[in-house]
């Protein structure tokens, strides 16, 4: 008789295609109503690390922040996504998927949520929220069938691999922002963190407790409010400047193709204002299927995206990005005086400009044209992203409005309400609108070896009474 441990496959092939020894294939692992009551814990952990990342953004003052938490968000939606579909597969109507596992959890969440620093959330996010659900994955692949649990094993594969990819990051940024006695000021909190995990019976509830204690709240006591007010860090200066109207020299057939660039890199920095803005719209917006969440969380990360490529190419000009004026009016103004579906009115009107002869083909042409190679590559996936982010606006957008034309009447008058305050904020002292061009445009003909070009040098138009799109620049739709 063939045992279990002397079976052999045809020839020495792997077995079971792969995924796991008869050996390990004859245990007989959790059974369905187990793995799902795990699997939905894993799905209230992701989504409350989306909620918490995409919260944090827009009040982060620190860019490299920003932008890890903008793609640290997505990649959660995406793994909430991915739980979702795999519940759903297993005998589980209705799912259950938008209720609270455990209070003691819950908490352990919103005291991450509303951490009173950046240090705090970082610890609270890298050291205790991650690992505990890295852990609860790992003990699930060690606990479950690897053949009859094989769809849950590789949803939990994908997830722990890139979860590893935000534990290293988060490693790496705690060891350069949190000091040895912050972490010793929040010590205690992190040790009542623990508790709450303890009380909750872990991110998987597999050690749950029939008489626990009533769990308690620190930060959490007070209810969290969304900062809708974007924050810089100090390399981001004179952020009301409006000073240089980028759209304005991009789209005058007299100026030459290489400085265009710059104001290329310029626009691509500056979206880094599109996630603080996206990000408001998700945090306030409720009762949205999940694929709308995702969706928006994919293109706020694609922003975030942009704004690197700008960071990357004016690095590898030579130009020091911080002498060019990244501004936050148009997220603050949008955040502190539109509602999200106006907010989300104006970003749908914006890429529909962009779809035009005149928008994200013609930089692309520009790049090309400009015989710098990392320019065409990044305005031909910056276009390529563009096209998609019309798309969800088609998805999401326009039905929450009616039609296409009322749909973007509606986002032109809500951005016509915040035209300008250039003269506002110059009378309020917050800037002069200084013209920044010249320096930048100065140190890219350094790094290109030419003098520069007196017309290009001279450059001067400023966006008041305009705003950053075609039509206003244009007149053209």
């Amino acid at each position: 008789m063939t045992e279990v441990k002397t079976y052999r496959s045809y020839r020495g092939l792997p077995m079971l295609a792969g995924l796991a020894t008869i050996e390990d294939a004859a245990k007989p692992g959790l059974s369905v109503e187990a793995c799902v009551a795990r699997l939905k814990r894993y799905h209230y952990a992701f989504m409350r690390l989306h909620e918490i990342f995409t919260a944090r953004i827009t009040a982060e003052p620190i860019y490299e922040l920003k932008t890890a938490f903008s793609h640290h968000a997505y990649l959660c939606s995406e793994h909430v996504a991915a739980l979702r579909q795999r519940i759903g597969e297993m005998r589980e109507p209705p799912l259950g998927l938008e209720e609270m596992p455990h209070e003691a959890l819950a908490i352990f969440f919103d005291e991450i949520l509303v951490a009173p620093t950046t240090e705090a959330l970082l610890l609270g996010i890298y050291e205790h929220a991650l690992p505990a659900l890295d852990a609860a994955l790992q003990r699930h692949l060690r606990d479950t069938n690897p053949l009859t649990d094989a769809p849950s094993v590789r949803v939990i594969r994908f997830a722990r691999l890139e979860i590893d990819d935000l534990l290293e990051f988060g490693r790496e940024a705690i060891t350069c922002l949190v000091s040895d006695s912050q972490y010793a000021e929040y010590r205690e909190w992190l040790t009542y963190l623990d508790g709450l995990l303890a009380m909750s019976g872990a991110v998987d509830g597999r050690a749950r407790t029939p008489n626990e204690e009533k769990p308690g709240r620190q930060f959490s006591a007070k209810p969290y409010v969304f900062n809708r007010v974007p924050k810089r860090d100090e390399r981001f200066v004179d952020v009301w400047n409006q000073g240089v109207n980028a759209e304005s020299f991009l789209y005058n057939p007299d100026m030459p193709a290489k400085p265009k660039t710059l104001m290329m890199l310029y626009k691509r920095l500056r979206e880094i204002d599109v996630p603080e803005m996206m990000a408001s719209i998700i945090t306030e917006t409720k009762g949205k299927p999940w694929d709308y969440y995702r969706d928006m969380s994919r293109q706020l990360w694609d922003e975030a995206r942009h704004a690197m490529m700008g960071e990357v190419g004016f690095v590898a000009l030579g130009v020091d990005w911080t002498k060019a004026r990244i501004t936050v009016n148009w997220s603050h103004r949008l955040n502190t005086e539109c509602t999200p579906i106006e907010r989300h009115a104006v970003l749908y009107f914006i890429e529909q400009g962009l779809m035009t002869k005149t928008g994200k083909r013609y930089e692309w042409e520009v790049g090309v044209e400009s015989g710098i190679p990392l320019l065409a590559t990044i305005q031909d996936y910056d276009w390529a992203d563009e096209v998609l982010h019309a798309q969800l606006g088609r998805l999401w957008y326009i039905p929450a409005i009616g039609d296409w034309k009322t749909a973007l009447e509606f986002g032109d008058k809500c951005w016509s309400r915040i035209l300008s305050n250039w003269q506002q904020v110059k009378d309020a002292g917050l800037t002069v609108h200084a013209n920044w061009w010249p320096d930048v445009y100065r140190q890219a003909c350094a790094t290109w070896g030419e003098a520069p070009n007196a017309t290009v040098l001279a450059f001067a138009e400023t966006y008041e009474g305009a705003r950053a799109d075609l039509k206003g620049v244009t007149g053209s739709a």
